[in-house]
């Protein structure tokens, strides 16, 4: 008769044998991840393709040979929901920029969310403390700001599409761009906002300066009087006249003039009233009219209504100009100081190669005060025959676009207001001062198509909305507390009593 086995052996083989499936599970979760962290790929299981980048970024991203890195200070605020659903669209967006750079150790980016309010020291060190809510791109000592405000394609207050992918790779391909442009504000003419990088309080222009420097926007001063000057710089993306006090002068306008037709160059005018400026044959070359009058407006936008005395003024229902479309789409007003018209010539000449639109109008209104010199302090109204009846532009751009051949030719820009109290840092973060700042800055310098960046489409956003009665709801609920601790008692009690028998 056999011994019968030992217990002490059978448990001693029991303990061996747990051990050595113990450790033949973690060497293969170690070298799954192993195999993971080396050749990892990605499965885009949502309906729209959400975490998908479009074969244009992927195609630029396989060409970096820079690191990149991204902080992203949007924070999970449940209190904001543009915030949240700023972070919920981001997270996956900037998982599928990491993993599409993994593979190469030249240029990968690098991509961490910090919460500036809880992370002071970290921020401070990273200059980020004054950037919360924010995409914030930096290689080397080159960054770009990307705001919320470019994240979301806006109407009638609702967010339509995520438009995250195309202004982030715009943001990568502007820091790793090592041929750097600025952005050039006109002196030498009395300018009341000179010079940008001076603040003052009232009539300084350095908070919109600092706007532009997040966004990558090189900043300098151009005095075309000087002798060794004579022509914008190479380097020159845009030149701001920001309300000059005296005329500029004829070789001054006829440089501008070069700049403009000859250089497919780029001009922001801020031309306030009660000035002469010298660019009448500048601005008549490019079919707009700035008249020499004052605009007053009694009715509800109008100076009497608000306690500023400032014109509030909004951009045309539905316009589809990319210097208005934000302010248009979700009816944002633009608060403005004295301003002139700045409107189409009615008596320009019929050229077919310029497009000239209207932005920003008065209201029916709102005239032109002529005789505003001599008002003095008496209550100005309008004289019929003398006054320019509105209601009438603003602001008003003109761009150069090519009439033949096969290749589309770039051709010059030139955007004019009729203002630039406007754009000073009293004013400059009230309403939609800003963001019209940004979009007229970003169509007269044509930032996004000098990107090239039409290829990357819109993302639908997801709206998902549980809606349940309330006796669907009391279903529910009874499943929930009942019905499934239910099933499991029964299910104990079945094994239970199967194992008595």
């Amino acid at each position: 008769m056999s011994a019968a086995p030992s217990f002490r052996a059978v448990r001693w083989s029991r303990t061996i044998n747990l051990l050595a499936q113990a450790v033949l599970l973690v060497t293969l979760c170690a070298g799954l991840n192993f195999l993971a962290g080396r050749s990892g790929w990605r499965l885009d299981l949502t309906a729209a393709r959400r975490n998908t980048l479009s074969p244009e970024t992927l195609v630029r991203l396989r060409g970096l040979s820079q690191e990149v890195k991204i902080y992203c200070t949007f924070e999970d605020d449940a209190e904001n929901p543009a915030l949240a659903q700023a972070r919920r669209d981001l997270t996956g967006l900037l998982d599928a920029y990491v993993g599409a750079t993994r593979q190469n150790p030249a240029g990968q980016i690098t991509c961490k969310f910090l919460n500036v309010h809880k992370n002071p020291r970290e921020a401070r060190e990273l200059k980020l403390e004054d950037q919360p809510d924010s995409l914030v791109v930096i290689c080397g000592e080159r960054r770009h700001t990307v705001g919320l405000e470019e994240l979301y394609r806006i109407e009638g207050r609702e967010i339509q599409a995520f438009l995250g992918e195309q202004a982030l790779t715009a943001a990568i391909l502007d820091v790793i761009n090592k041929e750097r442009k600025k952005i050039y504000f006109l002196t030498g003419h009395g300018e009341p906002l000179e010079p940008p990088d001076l603040f003052q309080p009232e009539k300084g222009l350095a908070t919109l300066v600092d706007q532009l420097r997040a966004r990558a926007f090189d900043t300098d001063t151009l005095d075309l009087r000087n002798v060794q000057t004579l022509k914008v710089p190479n380097d020159a993306e845009l030149v701001v006249i920001a309300g000059p006090t005296s005329p500029l002068t004829t070789s001054e306008v006829n440089t501008l003039r070069e700049y403009l037709k000859v250089r497919a160059g780029r001009v922001l005018a801020l031309l306030g009233p009660g000035v002469k400026h010298g660019l009448d044959d500048l601005l008549d070359d490019w079919g707009i009219l700035t008249d020499d009058v004052f605009v007053c407006d009694d009715g509800p936008t109008g100076q009497n209504q608000n306690d500023s005395g400032d014109l509030i003024l909004t951009a045309a229902a539905k316009s589809e100009h990319p210097a208005v479309r934000a302010l248009s789409a979700n009816s944002i007003p633009v608060r403005f100081g004295a301003v002139r018209p700045a409107r189409l010539d009615p008596g320009r000449r019929n050229d077919p190669g310029l497009v000239i639109s209207e932005l920003i109008g008065t209201s029916p209104n709102a005239w032109g005060e002529r005789n505003y010199l001599q008002s003095g302090t008496k209550r100005v109204v309008f004289n019929k025959g003398t006054d320019l009846p509105g209601p009438f532009a603003i602001a008003t751009a003109s761009e150069r676009v090519s009439t033949g051949g096969r290749q589309p030719v770039p051709g010059g820009r030139l955007l004019v207001v009729g203002g630039s109290d406007w754009a000073a840092n009293t004013r400059m973060t009230v309403g939609g001062n800003v963001t019209f700042a940004l979009a007229a800055v970003n169509w007269a310098a044509d930032r996004n198509a000098a990107l090239a960046l039409g290829d990357i489409p819109a993302r639908p956003v997801a709206r998902v909305q549980l809606s349940l009665t309330q006796a669907q709801l009391q279903r529910f609920r009874s499943i929930l507390v009942l019905a499934l601790p239910g099933a499991a008692a029964l299910l104990g009690l079945a094994v239970f009593w199967a194992r008595r028998r």
